[in-house]
């Protein structure tokens, strides 16, 4: 029995130890093949499935937020302001009203008004041209703070026939202020969107007149081979 553990022995040995030595080999002979999961020698497949992904021919620019971080917060102070300007200028006319002249009766009520109306289409305005980043809404703000807000404003604060009252003239400074800053940020933010449009509306027009000058020539456009794959290859497989 002893003479025979070893003929035993000797004859489990090869099954057991050739099988990892011969797995081994195998993962030597190609590690990337045994990491991809892939058998030896399918370097076609490999290239025919990297042929078949799709890559961009032209590069493209990324999109990149050109909201105004300033210009939104004086909006919202703005608006959490706008009640209160409201306020006091309806007290301050009130009280003066029956002082004034009857032509600036009309201009101050009819300027209250205006204000009090085109403010919330003002607003709205910024708020869509801003979050959006939409270029008319935005320049829409911009005119409406510049023909019509700005010259109002103006006239209640210089205008010495219409009995101008200290917390008249707070609320007016006050709203100017938010006015003036709004402008300047509005117009920075503005000029950066369509610096923006315009690249993405020239790199979008060279793009597609690429493509139409191909079609036109009757040029074959495929999917693009991957790197280490040359043309010719990629056509036999």
């Amino acid at each position: 029995m002893v003479g025979a553990m070893p003929g035993c022995l000797g004859a489990k040995a090869p099954a057991e130890l050739v099988q990892p030595h011969q797995h081994s080999q195998g993962q030597r002979c190609c590690p990337h093949a045994a990491r991809q999961g892939l058998p030896t020698g399918s370097k076609a497949g490999v290239g025919g499935m990297l042929g078949a992904l799709p890559s961009p021919a032209l590069p493209y620019l990324a999109h990149e937020v050109l909201a105004s971080l300033p210009l939104q917060m004086m909006l919202y102070f703005n608006a959490c302001y706008f009640p209160f300007w409201c306020l006091g200028e309806g007290m301050m006319l009130q009280l003066k009203y029956s002082l004034l002249p009857r032509y600036y009766q009309l201009l101050l009520l009819a300027a209250f008004l205006i204000l009090t109306l085109t403010e919330g289409a003002r607003l709205y305005l910024g708020y869509i041209g801003n979050l959006q980043e939409k270029v008319p809404e935005l320049a829409g703000f911009l005119l409406l703070s510049f023909l019509i807000q700005l010259p109002l404003l103006l006239f209640l604060l210089t205008d010495d026939h219409i009995i101008r009252l200290p917390l008249e003239m707070a609320v007016h400074s006050l709203f100017l202020a938010f006015l003036i800053s709004e402008v300047v940020a509005a117009f920075l933010a503005l000029r950066v969107m369509t610096t923006q449009l315009a690249a993405q509306f020239y790199l979008q027009q060279f793009t597609s007149g690429g493509r139409g000058r191909s079609l036109i020539k009757g040029d074959d456009v495929g999917p693009v081979p991957p790197c280490g794959v040359s043309s010719s290859e990629g056509k036999e497989h």
